[in-house]
């Protein structure tokens, strides 16, 4: 059996450790992002009783069966899409996610800026950068990421407050972090989600606000 209290105490004590240590401690602490995707639901359980709010997701329709009546009974509850998002699903996670964090291509901003209004639950929105250019996967090229920043916040009026990557699982993650922070910078932008289970801590060194850490967390997930 897993034991998620101490998995969370241990997690959350390792952020402000290395936190502390970095050149970002005044900066404020990173969220914890609890990735609960597959995972059973007595350990989403226990996460909430440790006293987790935040938590990632990467499919709309699982997310919508997981927490629809969850949100009922956790008002201070944060849900954040972490996977890719469909055209023909923006309506709904408009509604259902307090932030977005997969904005990758025109079309998907397009669509988010059509449908975003003053009832809308979604807040605050996030860039995937693609640091290192893998076809395989969602994100912006880092070399057009300026211009498609730019014109997501000032063509499309989009809040965008941050940007998210995945390095590349066979490269040092260091370099993918660093690349991303510099492009925040550059663009005025404060919040960088970036980290996961296996190099979470790295992400910390590099000014991640929020790490997005699954395994480590909730243990193997089901296939």
């Amino acid at each position: 059996m897993v034991n998620i209290q101490k998995n969370y105490e241990l997690i959350l004590s390792k952020i402000n450790e290395i936190h502390k240590a970095s050149i970002f401690s005044k900066h404020k602490l990173p969220k914890l992002v609890a990735v609960s995707k597959k995972q059973e639901d007595y350990k989403i359980e226990n996460a909430l009783a440790c006293g987790q709010k935040i938590f990632g997701e990467n499919r709309v329709q699982e997310a919508i069966n997981r927490w629809q009546k969850r949100i009922e009974n956790n008002i201070d509850l944060e849900l954040r899409l972490i996977g890719p998002l469909q055209t023909n699903k923006v309506k709904q996670s408009l509604n259902l996610f307090d932030v977005i964090e997969t904005i990758d291509r025109e079309k998907i901003a397009k669509e988010i800026a059509k449908n975003l209004n003053l009832k809308t639950k979604t807040k605050s929105f996030y860039i995937q950068v693609n640091t290192g250019n893998e076809p395989q996967k969602s994100g912006i090229n880092p070399l057009e990421a300026d211009t498609f920043i730019q014109y997501c916040i000032n063509d499309l009026n989009l809040p965008i407050v941050g940007l998210m990557c995945i390095p590349p699982i066979n490269e040092e993650p260091s370099m993918h972090f660093l690349l991303l922070q510099k492009i925040a910078n550059r663009n005025n932008l404060l919040e960088l989600s970036m980290g996961m289970s296996s190099d979470y801590e790295d992400a910390i060194k590099f000014g991640a606000t929020s790490v997005r850490i699954g395994s480590h967390l909730f243990g193997k997930r089901q296939v």
